[in-house]
């Protein structure tokens, strides 16, 4: 049985919605990758990327990114924030660590350590 709010399950949903589609994954796993391995992001400027610099290498239209990004946020993924010229994006800390405790308490993850890898899916 679940122990999460309708509310809250209805935010995973709109959180795994974004992120189905795979160019807004591939956005946010490059925002996400701005933080260092086994730490968690923290919103500091360092971790925060450049509109333009996110899209470098994908090889799809500034307007597209523009929309993914767009969604990302409306699905409270990512932060956008104005600075001069610039747009600023950056993971949200806080919605990370959510799913993170999701998946970890995920009851279709326990006992995962006693199968196969075969056996999930991998």
């Amino acid at each position: 049985m679940s122990n999460y709010q309708i509310e809250e399950i209805r935010q995973f949903a709109e959180i795994f919605k974004a992120l189905s589609n795979p160019h807004r994954l591939d956005i946010f796993l490059r925002l996400a990758s701005c933080c260092p391995p086994g730490t968690k992001c923290t919103g500091d400027a360092e971790i925060r990327q450049c509109v333009g610099e996110i899209g470098k290498g994908m090889g799809i239209d500034p307007s597209t990114i523009s929309h993914h990004l767009k969604e990302l946020r409306q699905a409270g993924l990512i932060h956008m924030e104005r600075s001069g010229r610039n747009i600023q994006c950056w993971v949200d800390p806080d919605i990370v660590g959510s799913l993170i405790d999701l998946l970890t308490v995920c009851p279709c993850v326990c006992g995962a350590e006693e199968r196969e890898p075969s056996q999930l899916g991998v």
